[in-house]
């Protein structure tokens, strides 16, 4: 078979010990469900094969001429428990391309079977959580939020059982800057490995930030990066659901896409994920994670330093900046979305107000943003407070100079609302992938009014409600 991409594949030249060979599990019958041409293109495809030979190339039935299929090891905290041995129980990355951008990007299988790191598990996955993997990392992507991406969604025509029963097996394919995570670090760092650390530090500060000289400045990196990143998903009301260490990438993208939600009704306290029962990764609580998250990672790199010491006042002192940092991020973020291009710390209490009102009133947030810009919100929303509020607010965006524009471009109008995402998968069970394909159009231009798709701007109603959301896969 012809190549699809030019493979230049360095993780799987690292030590033997930081991954295992592993060759994907043959679909019994592959079917291409969604494929991602403006991503293929981006990445350097360099045939036009048929329908056919991407579902199975991209399910595992075919391994590209140039793949170096692998699996990758690695530990983390799940809801605050350390798990030293976790790894791709059930992805396969099958290589890295250098894309016309000239960036270098992993292109991985998740679900294609069982590899090494599979824990008892079957390494598959059911076409519900591929679905809204693809759906939903593709929508970040579009609203600006640093993420994986998906280039293709295989049903593999076998049945596997979950939970929910029996069900149709799949395949997503996800491309990342690198699928390296916090994770990768503790798992060699609880081991005692220095020199697996210091060679995995070596290639990411390669691959991510050449600017980094030293451990402390690659953690100060990874820091900022991480800061900006939740800012992002603040903006958009996006609950992650699984934030562990081995959720964490040291990239700043967004990465599994389980028991991921966006808020509809505004409330700090937000949980959707069915197991997150006491709201560790409730939507507020994402700023402390984060850095709770990155103080795990200055720990794992702690190993290499000869004077420690001196080493943990200085990662300490890095560690505790990030709270700061992430407000600071906070606040640029949600300043635009009241029409504030660079809004200070003065600009605080007009945001945490706003809030509030959307809070007691349990307003949906999307829209209560959106319609800003044109004063339906202020006409819509009843709230004993909103008049003294909307003074103010209208009297400090005299000193902007378009704010209209600064909240359009802050807002969006579609976002991959849960009952949204529950009502795509129940069609696709039955095979209409109409739904699905539907959301990947409207969801592509997030910020753009839509001529006939006003109903997905719309707040579930009751009996639409997603109270809870699975990983599923």
């Amino acid at each position: 078979m012809k190549e699809l991409f030019r493979w230049d594949n360095s993780y799987a030249k690292l030590p033997d010990r930081m991954h295992a060979r592993v060759i994907p599990e043959p679909a019994p019958v592959a079917e291409l469900l969604g494929f991602n041409h403006d991503l293929a293109q981006q990445l350097g495809m360099i045939s036009t094969p048929t329908d056919q030979v991407l579902a199975d190339t991209l399910s595992g039935k075919i391994v590209p001429e140039g793949a170096t299929p692998i699996s990758q090891a690695y530990a983390g905290h799940q809801f605050g428990n350390f798990v030293s041995s976790l790894g791709d129980g059930r992805a396969v990355l099958l290589g890295e391309v250098v894309g016309s951008d000239g960036v270098r990007r992993d292109i991985q299988l998740k679900g294609s079977g069982r590899t090494p790191f599979s824990r008892g598990g079957d390494g598959k996955a059911w076409l519900g959580p591929v679905l809204r993997e693809y759906v939903v990392s593709e929508a970040m992507h579009h609203l600006g939020i640093p993420t994986t991406r998906a280039l293709a969604a295989v049903k593999t025509g076998e049945t596997i059982v979950r939970a929910e029963g029996y069900m149709p097996g799949a395949v997503v394919t996800r491309v990342a800057s690198s699928h390296i995570r916090v994770g990768t670090f503790q798992y060699f760092a609880a081991r005692g490995d220095k020199d697996a650390v210091q060679a995995l530090l070596d290639y990411s500060i390669t691959r991510h930030y050449p600017e980094s000289a030293t451990p402390l400045e690659f953690l100060n990196a990874v820091i900022e990066r991480q800061a900006s990143l939740i800012s992002k998903w603040l903006g958009v009301g996006f609950i992650h659901g699984v934030m562990n260490t081995d959720n964490t990438t040291i990239s700043g993208e967004t990465i599994d896409y389980g028991p991921c939600a966006f808020m509809d009704r505004y409330h700090p306290a937000t949980v959707f994920s069915s197991i997150d029962r006491h709201g560790r990764y409730a939507y507020s609580n994402q700023p402390d994670i984060i850095v709770w998250n990155l103080a795990h990672l200055a720990s794992s790199l702690l190993i290499l330093e000869a004077d420690q010491d001196t080493a943990i006042e200085a990662y300490t002192q890095a560690v505790h900046n990030m709270p700061e940092m992430l407000e600071s991020a906070r606040l640029k973020v949600f300043g635009r979305k009241l029409g504030i291009a660079n809004a200070t710390n003065a600009d605080a209490h007009l945001i945490g107000q706003f809030l509030d009102i959307l809070s007691e009133r349990e307003a949906d947030f999307t829209n209560s943003f959106r319609g800003l810009a044109d004063k339906t919100t202020l006409s819509s929303l009843t709230h004993a407070e909103l008049p003294d509020w909307s003074r103010e607010w209208q009297k400090r965006l005299e000193a902007e100079t378009d704010p209209v524009a600064v909240m359009n471009a802050a807002n969006p109008i579609y976002i991959p609302r849960n009952h949204r995402i529950e009502e795509m998968i129940q069609a696709a069970l039955k095979g209409d992938l109409a739904p699905f394909d539907r959301l990947n159009r409207v969801l592509a231009n997030p910020y753009k009014q839509q001529s006939g798709e006003d109903d997905l701007t719309l707040p579930p109603t009751a009996d639409e409600e997603i109270e809870a959301t699975f990983c599923g896969t």
